[in-house]
């Protein structure tokens, strides 16, 4: 059975002929007795390639006892628990869908009762398809703002045309006041919609009417008014806590001259579900798994205790679950754990951690730093440049993930250019399981989240999610550039669900649907008539 899990002597010598390579083996040798004490069926495939028991020549036997044998003991442990940790079977991912559908209905019922906030969107109508007209769309979410228009043509026309353009915010800016922020964004908008003309075409006697995206926590109050809550991503702006962001930004506009008003304010997430709708009706959620993540849905107004007195002419409206903010019966690590204590708002934001780009490769590394302390995993002299926070990127887990040669010359790659570090075969091995097992528990946690909030629905009006077909809208990095994340989350989704009912829903990638999302909300809330 041994031989049948683990490398060869052969396979072995063929990747490494070294002297140190051969001192590790023989120690892998004189590790055989503790390897059979371990399941083999639990025993990652990497760890059973690192621990190979051979054949090697006496003269290395008692040096290899000797130097390495105390790491090497001490190395499998990390990644069988690891992998323990941060498994995903089904009645696990079966729990975090019951639990976040079981948290949505909460957080409708009372603000304040759940770890999702369930933050009203105001947006009772959706696009049609009937939306004529000149719109813009302005989204502001970091470091730059992006702006953009679309010529509207109806249902025989659609999108006639778009245009946009990105503005880098001085940093300066970043710490300043309100006004001059804002004043600086109402410029940028101005000097674009002067570069407006071909097919672009506004009525005489209109003025330009802005979906405005807005990536800071905010409490809407209206579709065209919300109060900050705070600043976040680097912004430290003075004088606009507790202010209605679309008031300072119309005012900056006014100040200026400029024809143009809010009349929709979207968070990116809500965007994205009115960009995908617009083309098929069959859209109910929308997810973002970037940098950061959210989801929002569709739902019945009348499924919404806490929004009394609310009269809505659809009886529907988009709920924003600031889902990111989930946490019951997670999977969790001891490198999640150190991760969430050291970051900036530890104890919040615990699904997010799991599951976003931001944080994936940051775990990994954390893995990677104990591996080598622990196990000397790139031989007795680490790169200082892997304890380095946040070097790691999940763009670069990906990329070694879909290393399929057969030395994993690109992992090797990525580890010595990145975090300075020299490795062997077996080694990238090691690497290459410890990023799957996150990405495999990210992935998977995603797809359960996505279940809970279609069987909250599901409840709620049975058979109009899942005995018809329904459209989950994707967006973000993460989640287009991660084709084994990608798979993980289409996965467990299955399994939640089961072959029949899972063919009905269909996960379509809405790339940067946001921004037009944006404009088309601005026209479906438009004052003048379509």
């Amino acid at each position: 059975m041994l031989s049948n899990m683990v490398l060869t002597i052969n396979t072995f010598s063929c990747c490494s002929t070294s002297p140190l390579s051969q001192i590790y083996f023989a120690s892998f040798f004189f590790t055989h007795q503790l390897v059979q004490t371990m399941s083999m069926t639990a025993t990652p495939p990497a760890v059973r390639s690192y621990l190979t028991p051979g054949r090697p020549t006496s003269k290395f036997m008692t040096r290899a006892r000797m130097a390495v044998r105390s790491n090497l003991l001490s190395f499998a442990p990390i990644l069988i628990n690891l992998q323990r940790d941060c498994a995903t079977p089904l009645p696990v991912l079966r729990h975090v869908a019951d639990a976040m559908a079981a948290d949505m209905r909460a957080g409708l019922a009372v603000d304040g009762r759940s770890d999702l906030k369930m933050i009203l969107s105001y947006v009772d109508d959706l696009p049609t398809g009937n939306e004529k007209g000149l719109f813009y769309a302005l989204d502001l979410g970091g470091t730059n703002f992006r702006v953009l228009r679309v010529q509207l043509g109806g249902k025989e026309e659609r999108v006639v045309a778009t245009e946009f353009d990105q503005v880098s915010i001085p940093q300066e800016l970043m710490f300043g006041t309100s006004e001059a922020l804002f004043d600086f964004i109402a410029s940028g908008l101005a000097k674009f919609a002067q570069k407006e003309g071909g097919k672009f075409h506004l009525p005489h006697g209109r003025t330009r009417e802005i979906g405005f995206t807005f990536s800071f926590p905010v409490k809407q109050t209206s579709i065209d008014s919300g109060i900050l809550i705070k600043w976040t991503k680097g912004f430290a702006v003075s004088g606009t806590a507790g202010k209605d962001v679309v008031s300072c930004l119309n005012e900056a506009m006014q100040r200026l001259g400029t024809d143009m008003r809010v009349s929709a304010l979207v968070n990116d997430t809500v965007g994205t579900l009115a960009g995908a709708r617009y083309w098929d009706d069959d859209v109910m959620v929308a997810v973002i798994l970037g940098t950061g993540t959210n989801a929002c849905y569709v739902e019945r107004v009348d499924s919404i205790p806490k929004l009394q007195e609310q009269k809505s002419v659809s009886g529907r409206t988009i709920v924003n679950t600031e889902w990111g903010g989930f946490s019951n019966g997670l999977p969790l690590s001891e490198f999640d754990r150190q991760m969430d204590a050291d970051s900036i708002n530890p104890g919040e934001q615990i699904f997010e951690k799991t599951i976003s780009g931001m944080y994936l490769g940051e775990i990994v590394r954390r893995v990677l730093v104990k591996m080598a302390e622990v196990a000397d995993l790139f031989g007795e002299h680490a790169s200082a440049k892997l304890s380095t926070p946040f070097i790691l990127g999940t763009p670069h887990i990906s990329a070694m993930q879909q290393d399929s040669s057969k030395n994993l010359e690109a992992v090797g790659s990525i580890l010595y250019d990145v975090v300075g570090v020299d490795s062997n075969v077996n080694a990238r091995k090691i690497v290459w399981e410890v990023c799957d097992t996150i990405a495999k528990r990210g992935g998977r946690l995603a797809g359960a989240g996505i279940v809970g909030i279609l069987e909250k629905m599901e409840e709620d009006s049975k058979g109009v999610i899942y005995g018809k077909r329904t459209v989950v809208a994707m967006d973000g990095g993460l989640y287009e550039h991660y084709p084994h994340y990608r798979k993980y989350l289409q996965d467990a989704v299955t399994e939640l669900l089961g072959s029949q009912l899972s063919k009905n829903i269909v996960i379509e990638h809405s790339k940067d649907g946001s921004g037009i999302g944006a404009a088309l909300l601005a026209a479906t809330n438009s004052k003048y008539e379509h």
